[in-house]
Protein backbone atom coordinates (compact mmCIF):
# COMPACT_ATOMS: atom_id res chain seq x y z
CA UNK A 1 0.00 0.00 0.00
CA UNK A 2 1.34 3.63 -0.74
CA UNK A 3 1.44 6.27 1.08
CA UNK A 4 -1.54 8.20 -0.37
CA UNK A 5 -4.20 4.95 -0.99
CA UNK A 6 -4.81 4.83 2.99
CA UNK A 7 -6.93 7.41 2.90
CA UNK A 8 -9.33 8.88 0.48
CA UNK A 9 -8.66 12.33 -1.24
CA UNK A 10 -8.76 15.32 1.10
CA UNK A 11 -11.52 16.41 -0.62
CA UNK A 12 -13.91 13.74 -0.38
CA UNK A 13 -12.81 13.54 3.33
CA UNK A 14 -13.98 17.39 3.60
CA UNK A 15 -17.46 16.53 1.91
CA UNK A 16 -18.25 14.18 4.46
CA UNK A 17 -16.30 15.90 7.29
CA UNK A 18 -17.82 19.60 6.77
CA UNK A 19 -21.27 17.87 6.44
CA UNK A 20 -23.50 19.64 8.94
CA UNK A 21 -20.55 21.40 11.21
CA UNK A 22 -21.63 24.92 12.50
CA UNK A 23 -17.58 26.14 11.87
CA UNK A 24 -14.40 24.31 11.30
CA UNK A 25 -11.66 26.91 12.82
CA UNK A 26 -9.75 27.31 10.56
CA UNK A 27 -10.69 24.89 7.91
CA UNK A 28 -7.94 25.36 5.55
CA UNK A 29 -5.44 24.19 8.96
CA UNK A 30 -8.06 20.92 9.14
CA UNK A 31 -7.43 20.69 5.06
CA UNK A 32 -3.42 20.96 5.57
CA UNK A 33 -3.59 18.23 8.38
CA UNK A 34 -5.45 15.99 6.54
CA UNK A 35 -3.05 16.80 3.37
CA UNK A 36 0.33 15.76 5.72
CA UNK A 37 -2.08 12.68 7.21
CA UNK A 38 -2.75 11.23 3.71
CA UNK A 39 0.99 11.50 2.49
CA UNK A 40 2.53 9.98 5.77
CA UNK A 41 -0.16 7.92 6.51
CA UNK A 42 -0.97 8.95 10.04
CA UNK A 43 -3.94 9.49 10.96
CA UNK A 44 -5.35 12.45 13.00
CA UNK A 45 -5.97 12.49 16.27
CA UNK A 46 -9.49 13.70 16.49
CA UNK A 47 -10.85 14.27 20.18
CA UNK A 48 -14.40 14.46 21.62
CA UNK A 49 -14.23 14.77 25.34
CA UNK A 50 -17.97 13.96 27.50
CA UNK A 51 -18.05 14.70 31.20
CA UNK A 52 -20.61 11.43 32.14
CA UNK A 53 -23.19 13.80 33.87
CA UNK A 54 -26.09 11.90 33.33
CA UNK A 55 -26.75 8.02 32.54
CA UNK A 56 -28.18 8.15 28.92
CA UNK A 57 -27.77 9.54 25.95
CA UNK A 58 -30.63 10.91 23.42
CA UNK A 59 -30.06 12.04 20.05
CA UNK A 60 -28.84 15.56 21.25
CA UNK A 61 -25.41 14.19 21.98
CA UNK A 62 -25.10 12.01 19.01
CA UNK A 63 -24.74 15.07 16.69
CA UNK A 64 -21.27 15.53 17.51
CA UNK A 65 -20.61 11.27 18.58
CA UNK A 66 -21.63 11.11 14.74
CA UNK A 67 -18.75 13.62 14.04
CA UNK A 68 -16.48 11.37 15.80
CA UNK A 69 -17.48 8.57 13.58
CA UNK A 70 -17.20 10.19 10.40
CA UNK A 71 -13.71 10.66 11.02
CA UNK A 72 -13.33 7.14 12.24
CA UNK A 73 -14.83 6.21 8.98
CA UNK A 74 -12.11 8.37 7.12
CA UNK A 75 -9.58 5.98 9.10
CA UNK A 76 -8.38 8.83 11.63
CA UNK A 77 -7.98 7.35 15.17
CA UNK A 78 -11.69 8.28 17.24
CA UNK A 79 -10.65 9.46 20.75
CA UNK A 80 -13.58 9.28 23.08
CA UNK A 81 -12.25 11.26 26.54
CA UNK A 82 -14.82 10.13 29.54
CA UNK A 83 -13.80 13.11 31.52
CA UNK A 84 -14.37 11.24 34.93
CA UNK A 85 -11.61 14.06 36.87
CA UNK A 86 -13.82 17.38 34.70
CA UNK A 87 -17.14 15.79 35.65
CA UNK A 88 -16.24 16.34 39.16
CA UNK A 89 -14.92 19.90 38.74
CA UNK A 90 -18.39 20.91 36.80
CA UNK A 91 -18.67 22.29 33.39
CA UNK A 92 -19.77 26.30 33.62
CA UNK A 93 -21.01 25.99 29.82
CA UNK A 94 -24.42 27.36 29.28
CA UNK A 95 -24.95 27.73 33.02
CA UNK A 96 -26.61 30.38 34.71
CA UNK A 97 -25.02 29.72 38.45
CA UNK A 98 -22.27 27.05 39.71
CA UNK A 99 -23.23 23.56 38.54
CA UNK A 100 -22.68 20.92 41.45
CA UNK A 101 -20.11 18.60 40.60
CA UNK A 102 -20.64 14.93 40.83
CA UNK A 103 -19.49 11.99 43.43
CA UNK A 104 -16.88 9.79 41.54
CA UNK A 105 -19.21 6.79 42.36
CA UNK A 106 -21.91 8.78 40.24
CA UNK A 107 -19.23 9.21 37.64
CA UNK A 108 -18.26 6.11 37.45
CA UNK A 109 -21.73 4.98 37.16
CA UNK A 110 -22.56 7.14 34.28
CA UNK A 111 -19.33 6.22 32.33
CA UNK A 112 -19.87 2.79 31.81
CA UNK A 113 -23.47 3.33 30.47
CA UNK A 114 -22.22 5.97 27.98
CA UNK A 115 -19.44 3.80 26.65
CA UNK A 116 -21.63 0.82 26.00
CA UNK A 117 -24.32 3.30 23.70
CA UNK A 118 -21.51 5.14 22.43
CA UNK A 119 -20.47 1.76 20.93
CA UNK A 120 -23.78 2.08 19.08
CA UNK A 121 -21.78 4.53 17.14
CA UNK A 122 -18.60 3.89 17.15
CA UNK A 123 -16.73 0.69 16.07
CA UNK A 124 -15.10 -0.40 19.48
CA UNK A 125 -12.24 -2.05 18.49
CA UNK A 126 -11.15 1.17 16.68
CA UNK A 127 -11.91 3.61 19.18
CA UNK A 128 -9.76 4.79 21.88
CA UNK A 129 -11.26 5.31 24.99
CA UNK A 130 -9.41 7.70 27.65
CA UNK A 131 -10.09 8.90 31.18
CA UNK A 132 -8.69 12.21 32.05
CA UNK A 133 -8.31 11.33 35.48
CA UNK A 134 -4.62 9.50 33.98
CA UNK A 135 -3.12 12.92 33.95
CA UNK A 136 -5.19 15.35 35.55
CA UNK A 137 -5.05 13.22 38.59
CA UNK A 138 -2.04 13.41 38.84
CA UNK A 139 -0.91 16.85 38.65
CA UNK A 140 0.87 18.41 41.18
CA UNK A 141 0.24 21.77 42.60
CA UNK A 142 2.96 23.72 40.84
CA UNK A 143 1.78 22.45 37.68
CA UNK A 144 -1.72 23.74 38.20
CA UNK A 145 0.00 27.32 39.54
CA UNK A 146 1.95 26.79 35.66
CA UNK A 147 -0.75 25.99 33.42
CA UNK A 148 -2.52 28.96 35.06
CA UNK A 149 -0.13 31.26 34.43
CA UNK A 150 -0.75 30.34 30.44
CA UNK A 151 -3.96 32.01 30.06
CA UNK A 152 -5.38 35.19 30.71
CA UNK A 153 -8.21 36.31 33.30
CA UNK A 154 -9.45 39.06 31.04
CA UNK A 155 -9.77 36.33 28.29
CA UNK A 156 -11.57 33.73 30.55
CA UNK A 157 -14.11 36.57 31.78
CA UNK A 158 -14.39 37.13 28.10
CA UNK A 159 -16.57 33.91 27.65
CA UNK A 160 -20.27 34.65 27.34
CA UNK A 161 -21.49 32.57 30.99
CA UNK A 162 -19.07 34.50 32.92
CA UNK A 163 -20.05 37.95 31.56
CA UNK A 164 -23.58 37.58 32.07
CA UNK A 165 -22.91 36.27 35.49
CA UNK A 166 -20.96 38.91 36.42
CA UNK A 167 -23.31 41.81 34.84
CA UNK A 168 -25.87 40.07 37.44
CA UNK A 169 -23.95 39.52 40.34
CA UNK A 170 -24.01 36.08 39.99
CA UNK A 171 -21.03 34.34 41.86
CA UNK A 172 -18.25 32.29 39.93
CA UNK A 173 -16.56 29.91 41.91
CA UNK A 174 -12.63 30.00 40.87
CA UNK A 175 -13.44 26.25 40.39
CA UNK A 176 -15.15 27.26 37.40
CA UNK A 177 -12.16 28.71 35.44
CA UNK A 178 -10.23 25.52 35.68
CA UNK A 179 -12.28 24.03 34.21
CA UNK A 180 -11.29 25.69 30.37
CA UNK A 181 -7.67 25.18 31.24
CA UNK A 182 -8.08 21.32 32.26
CA UNK A 183 -10.63 20.45 29.34
CA UNK A 184 -7.22 22.43 27.29
CA UNK A 185 -4.93 20.61 28.77
CA UNK A 186 -6.46 16.99 27.32
CA UNK A 187 -5.84 18.09 24.04
CA UNK A 188 -1.76 18.68 25.28
CA UNK A 189 -1.97 14.85 27.17
CA UNK A 190 -3.69 13.11 23.51
CA UNK A 191 -2.17 15.51 21.23
CA UNK A 192 -5.24 16.18 19.54
CA UNK A 193 -5.26 17.23 16.07
CA UNK A 194 -8.83 17.91 16.04
CA UNK A 195 -11.42 18.65 19.19
CA UNK A 196 -14.70 18.30 18.40
CA UNK A 197 -17.35 19.66 20.38
CA UNK A 198 -20.95 21.43 19.95
CA UNK A 199 -21.27 25.30 19.18
CA UNK A 200 -21.62 26.36 22.89
CA UNK A 201 -18.01 24.66 23.31
CA UNK A 202 -16.33 27.13 21.07
CA UNK A 203 -14.39 28.76 23.82
CA UNK A 204 -13.43 25.95 25.91
CA UNK A 205 -11.93 24.43 22.16
CA UNK A 206 -10.61 27.51 21.01
CA UNK A 207 -8.29 27.78 25.05
CA UNK A 208 -7.37 24.05 23.91
CA UNK A 209 -5.78 25.58 20.80
CA UNK A 210 -3.74 28.45 22.87
CA UNK A 211 -2.73 26.18 26.10
CA UNK A 212 -1.29 23.42 23.29
CA UNK A 213 0.67 26.29 21.13
CA UNK A 214 2.08 27.16 25.16
CA UNK A 215 3.31 23.46 25.83
CA UNK A 216 5.00 23.55 21.79
CA UNK A 217 2.56 21.46 20.13
CA UNK A 218 0.71 22.08 16.95
CA UNK A 219 -2.60 23.67 17.29
CA UNK A 220 -5.59 21.34 17.23
CA UNK A 221 -8.45 22.75 14.65
CA UNK A 222 -11.71 23.25 16.67
CA UNK A 223 -14.81 21.50 14.78
CA UNK A 224 -18.10 22.42 16.32
CA UNK A 225 -21.24 20.81 15.56
CA UNK A 226 -25.20 22.57 15.84
CA UNK A 227 -26.77 22.15 19.33
CA UNK A 228 -29.74 19.94 17.93
CA UNK A 229 -33.46 21.18 18.92
CA UNK A 230 -36.24 18.96 20.84
CA UNK A 231 -38.99 17.61 19.54
CA UNK A 232 -40.73 20.76 20.66
CA UNK A 233 -39.36 22.83 18.33
CA UNK A 234 -37.78 25.54 20.38
CA UNK A 235 -35.35 24.51 23.02
CA UNK A 236 -32.53 22.14 22.70
CA UNK A 237 -33.27 18.52 23.22
CA UNK A 238 -33.08 17.75 27.01
CA UNK A 239 -34.28 15.13 29.26
CA UNK A 240 -35.14 17.67 32.22
CA UNK A 241 -37.51 19.10 29.09
CA UNK A 242 -39.30 16.36 28.16
CA UNK A 243 -38.55 16.73 24.27
CA UNK A 244 -35.61 14.51 23.85
CA UNK A 245 -35.53 11.14 21.89
CA UNK A 246 -33.65 8.81 24.03
CA UNK A 247 -31.40 6.33 21.90
CA UNK A 248 -31.76 3.37 24.06
CA UNK A 249 -36.08 3.86 24.19
CA UNK A 250 -37.70 1.30 22.49
CA UNK A 251 -37.98 1.64 18.86
CA UNK A 252 -41.72 2.14 18.81
CA UNK A 253 -40.97 4.68 21.19
CA UNK A 254 -38.09 6.85 19.35
CA UNK A 255 -40.21 6.33 15.71
CA UNK A 256 -43.44 8.15 17.82
CA UNK A 257 -41.42 10.71 19.05
CA UNK A 258 -39.69 11.54 15.75
CA UNK A 259 -42.86 11.97 13.67
CA UNK A 260 -44.04 14.11 16.21
CA UNK A 261 -41.18 17.02 15.12
CA UNK A 262 -42.58 19.74 12.84
CA UNK A 263 -42.06 19.13 9.35
CA UNK A 264 -39.44 22.16 8.83
CA UNK A 265 -37.44 20.62 12.06
CA UNK A 266 -37.37 17.56 10.07
CA UNK A 267 -34.57 18.84 8.11
CA UNK A 268 -32.53 19.99 10.35
CA UNK A 269 -32.55 16.00 11.90
CA UNK A 270 -31.85 15.08 8.17
CA UNK A 271 -28.70 16.60 8.48
CA UNK A 272 -27.14 16.20 11.41
CA UNK A 273 -29.17 12.53 12.73
CA UNK A 274 -28.07 10.84 9.23
CA UNK A 275 -25.89 9.58 6.99
CA UNK A 276 -27.68 10.89 3.74
CA UNK A 277 -25.30 12.72 1.38
CA UNK A 278 -26.44 16.58 1.30
CA UNK A 279 -27.55 16.50 -2.51
CA UNK A 280 -29.56 13.21 -1.57
CA UNK A 281 -31.30 15.89 1.50
CA UNK A 282 -31.79 18.51 -1.49
CA UNK A 283 -33.43 16.18 -3.53
CA UNK A 284 -35.90 14.82 -0.78
CA UNK A 285 -37.02 18.28 0.31
CA UNK A 286 -37.47 19.30 -3.67
CA UNK A 287 -40.00 16.26 -3.61
CA UNK A 288 -41.36 17.50 -0.31
CA UNK A 289 -42.06 21.04 -1.78
CA UNK A 290 -43.53 19.87 -5.15
CA UNK A 291 -45.85 17.61 -3.40
CA UNK A 292 -43.99 14.49 -5.14
CA UNK A 293 -43.29 13.23 -1.77
CA UNK A 294 -45.88 13.44 1.65
CA UNK A 295 -44.20 15.41 4.68
CA UNK A 296 -45.29 12.25 6.62
CA UNK A 297 -43.94 9.94 4.51
CA UNK A 298 -40.44 12.28 3.88
CA UNK A 299 -40.79 11.86 8.25
CA UNK A 300 -40.88 8.29 8.52
CA UNK A 301 -37.41 7.76 6.13
CA UNK A 302 -36.06 9.82 8.43
CA UNK A 303 -37.46 8.28 11.70
CA UNK A 304 -36.80 4.30 9.86
CA UNK A 305 -32.77 5.81 9.04
CA UNK A 306 -32.40 7.17 12.96
CA UNK A 307 -33.84 3.88 13.98
CA UNK A 308 -31.89 1.26 12.36
CA UNK A 309 -28.84 3.13 13.20
CA UNK A 310 -29.36 1.76 16.88
CA UNK A 311 -31.67 -1.29 16.90
CA UNK A 312 -31.15 -2.64 13.59
CA UNK A 313 -32.92 -2.81 10.47
CA UNK A 314 -35.67 -4.77 11.52
CA UNK A 315 -36.40 -2.96 14.61
CA UNK A 316 -36.98 -0.17 12.80
CA UNK A 317 -39.19 -1.82 9.87
CA UNK A 318 -41.71 -3.05 12.97
CA UNK A 319 -41.71 0.27 14.81
CA UNK A 320 -42.87 2.03 10.76
CA UNK A 321 -45.22 -0.56 10.56
CA UNK A 322 -46.69 0.29 14.16
CA UNK A 323 -46.67 3.43 13.67
CA UNK A 324 -48.98 2.95 10.45
CA UNK A 325 -50.94 0.56 12.29
CA UNK A 326 -51.94 2.98 15.26
CA UNK A 327 -51.57 6.34 13.75
CA UNK A 328 -52.93 6.35 9.88
CA UNK A 329 -55.54 3.45 10.57
CA UNK A 330 -56.57 4.93 14.20
CA UNK A 331 -55.70 1.35 15.88
CA UNK A 332 -54.67 1.39 19.25
CA UNK A 333 -50.93 -0.57 19.11
CA UNK A 334 -50.23 -4.23 19.41
CA UNK A 335 -48.44 -4.02 22.83
CA UNK A 336 -49.01 -1.06 24.94
CA UNK A 337 -48.04 -0.41 28.74
CA UNK A 338 -50.34 -2.33 30.84
CA UNK A 339 -51.55 -1.80 34.48
CA UNK A 340 -53.48 -3.98 36.16
CA UNK A 341 -54.86 -3.29 39.82
CA UNK A 342 -55.71 -6.31 41.84
CA UNK A 343 -57.75 -5.85 44.69
CA UNK A 344 -56.80 -7.35 48.06
CA UNK A 345 -59.25 -6.01 50.73
CA UNK A 346 -61.26 -2.87 51.27
CA UNK A 347 -59.23 0.47 50.06
CA UNK A 348 -56.37 -1.97 49.35
CA UNK A 349 -54.72 -3.48 46.50
CA UNK A 350 -51.84 -3.82 44.45
CA UNK A 351 -50.49 -2.38 41.30
CA UNK A 352 -48.86 -3.95 38.65
CA UNK A 353 -47.21 -2.36 35.70
CA UNK A 354 -46.07 -4.07 32.71
CA UNK A 355 -44.10 -3.25 29.55
CA UNK A 356 -44.20 -5.99 26.50
CA UNK A 357 -43.86 -9.48 27.86
CA UNK A 358 -41.95 -7.65 31.35
CA UNK A 359 -43.29 -6.93 34.67
CA UNK A 360 -41.56 -3.71 35.24
CA UNK A 361 -42.87 -2.94 39.27
CA UNK A 362 -45.77 -4.16 41.63
CA UNK A 363 -46.80 -1.55 43.74
CA UNK A 364 -49.05 -1.65 47.53
CA UNK A 365 -52.26 0.29 45.89
CA UNK A 366 -54.56 2.81 48.17
CA UNK A 367 -58.35 3.04 46.56
CA UNK A 368 -60.25 5.65 47.46
CA UNK A 369 -62.80 4.88 50.52
CA UNK A 370 -65.58 5.36 47.85
CA UNK A 371 -63.39 3.20 45.40
CA UNK A 372 -63.84 5.25 42.66
CA UNK A 373 -61.12 8.34 41.65
CA UNK A 374 -60.90 10.67 38.85
CA UNK A 375 -59.29 9.80 35.83
CA UNK A 376 -57.67 13.08 35.78
CA UNK A 377 -55.98 12.66 39.34
CA UNK A 378 -55.55 8.56 38.37
CA UNK A 379 -53.25 9.57 34.78
CA UNK A 380 -51.06 11.91 37.28
CA UNK A 381 -50.97 9.00 39.91
CA UNK A 382 -49.88 6.43 37.24
CA UNK A 383 -47.23 8.83 35.65
CA UNK A 384 -49.18 9.42 32.31
CA UNK A 385 -49.69 13.10 32.89
CA UNK A 386 -47.19 15.39 34.80
CA UNK A 387 -49.93 17.60 37.03
CA UNK A 388 -53.58 17.63 37.15
CA UNK A 389 -53.67 20.95 35.70
CA UNK A 390 -52.75 19.64 32.44
CA UNK A 391 -55.01 16.47 32.72
CA UNK A 392 -57.63 19.00 32.94
CA UNK A 393 -56.48 20.99 29.77
CA UNK A 394 -55.64 17.53 28.38
CA UNK A 395 -59.29 16.54 28.28
CA UNK A 396 -61.02 19.75 27.81
CA UNK A 397 -59.02 20.06 24.09
CA UNK A 398 -60.29 16.41 23.65
CA UNK A 399 -57.29 14.76 24.12
CA UNK A 400 -58.27 11.26 26.29
CA UNK A 401 -59.79 8.52 24.48
CA UNK A 402 -61.02 5.40 26.45
CA UNK A 403 -62.33 2.25 24.70
CA UNK A 404 -62.58 4.55 21.49
CA UNK A 405 -64.77 7.57 23.95
CA UNK A 406 -63.30 10.61 23.48
CA UNK A 407 -64.10 12.02 27.35
CA UNK A 408 -63.83 15.53 28.27
CA UNK A 409 -65.34 15.78 31.11
CA UNK A 410 -62.88 16.51 33.88
CA UNK A 411 -64.97 14.90 36.71
CA UNK A 412 -65.08 11.58 34.76
CA UNK A 413 -64.69 9.00 37.38
CA UNK A 414 -63.38 5.23 37.16
CA UNK A 415 -64.78 2.91 39.72
CA UNK A 416 -62.61 0.68 40.74
CA UNK A 417 -65.49 -1.47 42.35
CA UNK A 418 -65.73 -3.85 39.68
CA UNK A 419 -64.18 -5.47 36.95
CA UNK A 420 -63.47 -4.00 33.74
CA UNK A 421 -60.94 -3.30 31.38
CA UNK A 422 -59.88 0.44 29.45
CA UNK A 423 -57.90 0.73 26.62
CA UNK A 424 -56.76 4.84 27.33
CA UNK A 425 -54.72 6.76 24.62
CA UNK A 426 -53.23 9.80 25.87
CA UNK A 427 -52.86 12.95 23.61
CA UNK A 428 -51.53 11.44 19.98
CA UNK A 429 -48.85 8.92 20.51
CA UNK A 430 -49.37 7.28 23.81
CA UNK A 431 -51.75 4.20 25.31
CA UNK A 432 -52.05 2.09 28.04
CA UNK A 433 -54.38 -0.80 28.79
CA UNK A 434 -56.01 -0.70 32.59
CA UNK A 435 -57.49 -4.21 33.97
CA UNK A 436 -59.24 -3.87 36.86
CA UNK A 437 -59.48 -7.08 38.93
CA UNK A 438 -61.33 -8.16 42.70
CA UNK A 439 -59.82 -10.35 45.27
Amino acid sequence: MTATQKFRPVDEQLTVLRKGAAEIIPEEELRAKLERSRVSSTPLRVKLGVDPTAPDLHLGHTVVLRKLKHFQDEGHTAIFLVGDFTAMVGDPTGQSETRPPLTREQVQANAQTYLEQVYKLLDRERTEVRYNSEWLGGLSGIEIVRLCGHYRLARMLEREDFRSRLANNQAISVHELLYPLFQAYDSVALKADVELGATEQKFNLLVGRDIQREYGQQWQVALTMPILVGTDGQRKMSKSLGNYVGITESPTQMFGKIMSISDELMWSYYDLLTDFAPPVIVRVKEEVRTGVLHPMDAKMQLAHNIIAGFHGEEAARKASEEFRRVFRERESPSQMTEYRVRRVSDGNAFLHKKVGDIIESTVPWSLPPTGKEKWARLLVSLGEIASKSEADRLMKQRGLEINDATVTDVSSEIDFNKPSTFTVRVGKKNFFRLIIEQA
